[in-house]
């Protein structure tokens, strides 16, 4: 049920930075009324107020780190306390380390995994306890074209990304099988230009970058508010995500020993760090005192457009589209016979 405005009630994860702040924006620019949940309290306060000079209606930030079960409850009777009853959930929120496989620590992955794979379990149960109850609401995972192919330096957030495709896909069947109006998507986006880049766990000697093509974070964003409208099964941004997932269906193994050759300089600059100098985002939040925004610092590398996700969020329009065009073709083709 939308607020008493009249306006829809959006909840979205890891919103303070990236992705999550560009989508934020998104739906406030449609008029949405937004509860904004992040560890960052400066990203999240910035959010807020970006939020309602681009048109929110309402707008609340809630400090919650997503994978406390019951933080992320307590946020969600928060948001409907104040806002109205939940109408979206997006669960966007992430964490990751940039090192082999056999440098990462027990318990980098463990975290990496409560962020960025229980950090969604935990925000779909809050949504479906409020959902389920109204038979009404849409739920948005924000998954990756790496929960379908992994590489290599990020193995705990590959498998985090696969763990959420399966989560979701199981629950997706029990809700078509108790006949739950209740809609829940997922979004694969391809290398994002976001702050995640600069403050990511890394044991790499060179700065950490997206794997090219790299898209602004307000493409993954308009993909994630048109799941959200539709209901999409499912929707990959990008063609190199579509690439990536039929690839693995057909030649995972000339994938395996593409990314052995490029997989590693590929996710690097050419520009050193200073190890000890590094900060990261794992444990604690950077944008607690200062506030990061939406973008990294590749904007003059990245795409800020796909034309893949449009056609992908409009299948009905560019079938039927597609359709007059062959039957036009063939009307033309009859005639000069």
């Amino acid at each position: 049920m939308p607020t008493a405005s009249g306006a829809p009630v959006v909840v979205v994860t890891g919103a303070s930075a990236g992705v999550g702040r560009a989508t934020a924006l998104a739906f406030a620019r449609r008029g949405a009324a937004v509860g904004l949940l992040a560890r960052g309290q400066a990203g999240l306060e910035a959010a807020c107020r970006q939020a309602l000079d681009h048109g929110a209606a309402a707008a609340l930030a809630v400090q919650t780190d997503v994978s406390d079960a019951d933080a992320v409850e307590a946020a969600a009777t928060r948001v409907e306390a104040e806002l109205g009853p939940i109408d979206v959930w997006v669960n966007n929120a992430m964490a990751s380390v940039f090192a082999y496989t056999w440098d990462v620590t027990p318990s980098e992955f463990k975290r990496v995994t409560e962020v960025t794979y229980l950090g969604v379990v935990n925000g779909t149960l809050a949504a479906l306890k409020r959902m389920r109850a109204r038979g009404s609401g849409t739920i948005v995972q924000v998954g990756s074209s790496l929960a379908y192919r992994s590489i290599p330096l990020q193995a705990p957030y590959c498998a985090s990304k696969h763990a959420v495709a399966g989560f979701t896909e199981s629950l997706r069947v029990e809700l078509l099988a108790e006949k739950s109006d209740v809609r829940i998507s997922q979004v694969n986006l391809p290398a994002m230009n976001t702050p995640q880049f600069g403050w990511v766990r890394t044991r790499l000697p060179r700065h950490p970058q997206p794997v090219p093509p790299i898209y602004q974070p307000e493409v993954g964003a308009e993909a994630i508010v048109r799941a959200a409208g539709t209901g999409q099964r499912m929707l990959d941004v990008g063609l190199i995500t579509v690439a990536t997932r039929w690839g693995q269906k057909f030649i995972p193994r000339l994938l395996d020993h593409y990314l052995a050759r490029n997989g590693v300089a590929s996710q690097q600059t050419p520009d050193e760090i200073d190890a000890t100098a590094w900060k990261d985002n794992l444990s604690r939040p950077l944008d607690d005192v200062q506030d990061r925004g939406a973008h990294g610092v590749f904007d003059e590398k990245a795409k800020s457009h796909s034309w893949q996700a449009w056609a992908a969020g409009r299948k009905p329009l560019v079938l039927a589209a597609g359709g007059a065009v062959i039957a036009a073709t063939a009307v033309l083709v009859k005639g000069r016979r």
